[in-house]
């Protein structure tokens, strides 16, 4: 049964019913260090590699940031999201999360994240509660005043894990680490910050596609000598406000033990990915970035071309989304000139970035990325709900 909840209200009596009931997904997560106070100018942070392939890492474990996910629990969660793809395509799904339910809370639009979700937790048997939250987070319970942090613990009582989208950067992170939550938060996107999620179905469908070996600690694919020496990506578009970029960059960077990585950012001068992001990249040293201007010089010699749109919700001067949507687009003639093995993934929506022609070409790989997704997520709520693979 699908429940959609379109606005929210709150009976104070009920209060004492909210109280979590002691089991494993009730746990307090231990491993995320926070700052004493909680407020819009807080930071907070989360340690790094804290998930790892022991699947009891992952148990009621938030996730808001890709830079929580160690190599091997990288690893352990590729590894079950294969066997997620075989189970879908063999049986349809299991059981294994009956009677568990989701809440799915998005402040901004979303399609494809919202619905692999959804799609994800009902595959494994369980169900899901969604709230709409509409533009700049039109909920009843924002409209009276509610803060975020008492709307998420509200909705935790009905259910075991919560993925929230929020339109402000960090909000999130606040939310899980300092908001007083007792269930596990997934970040499904936080303003330009990063969509964790995002980036994890992207690293998998670049791997899976090209090939690659999912054991990055003991490269043992049969593919390896195809693409040891190095992996190219080009990443074209808007690099300033796509938070997929900025969480992919990240985790390519973590995860280049056997390759080295080559990021290619092409892009209008006014949207270049933000110094924090090419920063935290250049801290690994098999990790390089350059930048490009001519998208044709870009994707020589590249192994993936990875395209975003231009958020035209994030512009302020309408003026400016004008002067750059069409900066650069991926047609034909591009492909022509493309190497033969190099994918082109989207997070998608597209606008015009991508014309559909290219569609066809065997290369195009983002509508199996979104089919990914379903598996990764479906993973991820395994090994967070249950802490098993």
């Amino acid at each position: 049964m699908l429940y959609i909840i379109d606005s929210i209200d709150y009976d104070p009596y009920l209060t004492d019913a909210c109280v979590p009931p002691l089991s494993p997904l009730s746990l307090p997560v231990s491993n995320i260090s926070i700052s004493s106070t909680m407020d819009d100018s807080t930071t907070t942070t989360v340690t790094s590699n804290s998930l790892t392939s022991d699947p009891k890492t992952w148990l009621s474990s938030n996730l808001v940031s890709v830079t929580q996910i160690s190599t091997s629990g990288l690893l352990l969660l590729f590894e079950t999201a294969q066997s997620m793809r075989t189970l879908v395509r063999t049986v349809g799904g299991d059981s294994r999360l009956r009677h568990r339910v989701l809440a799915s809370v998005f402040y901004e639009a979303s399609t494809r994240t919202s619905c692999s979700f959804q799609a994800a937790m009902m595959r494994l048997g369980g169900t899901f509660l969604h709230v709409d939250g509409g533009a700049g987070g039109n909920t009843s319970a924002s409209k009276k005043g509610e803060s975020l942090e008492d709307t998420i613990r509200c909705l935790e009582c009905y259910a075991d894990v919560t993925v929230l989208r929020h339109p402000t950067t960090g909000s999130v992170q606040r939310v899980a680490l300092g908001g007083g939550t007792v269930k596990p938060v997934i970040n499904a996107g936080d303003g330009v910050g990063e969509h964790p999620t995002q980036a994890l179905l992207d690293v998998f469908t670049i791997w899976d596609e090209l090939g690659l070996s999912l054991d990055i600690e003991h490269g043992d694919s049969k593919n390896e000598t195809k693409h040891a020496g190095q992996l190219v990506v080009v990443m074209l578009g808007d690099l300033k406000h796509g938070r997929t970029v900025h969480s992919l960059a990240k985790l390519l960077a973590r995860s280049s033990i056997k390759h080295e990585l080559v990021l290619r950012y092409c892009t209008p001068k006014t949207l270049e990915m933000p110094s924090h992001v090419k920063e935290y990249v250049d801290q690994f040293p098999n990790a390089k970035q350059e930048e490009y201007s001519d998208i044709r010089e870009a994707v020589q010699g590249a192994n993936v071309l990875y395209v975003t749109r231009v958020q035209k919700e994030r512009f302020e001067d309408i003026k400016h989304y004008e002067d750059v949507k069409g900066a650069y687009v991926v047609d034909g003639t591009l492909m022509s000139c493309a190497p033969p093995g190099m994918i082109v993934m989207h997070p998608l929506p597209r606008v015009d970035e991508i014309h559909t022609e290219v569609d066809a070409d065997p290369r195009a790989c983002y509508f199996r990325e979104m089919e990914n997704g379903m598996f990764v997520r479906m993973a991820l709520l395994s090994l967070v709900l249950l802490g098993s693979p």
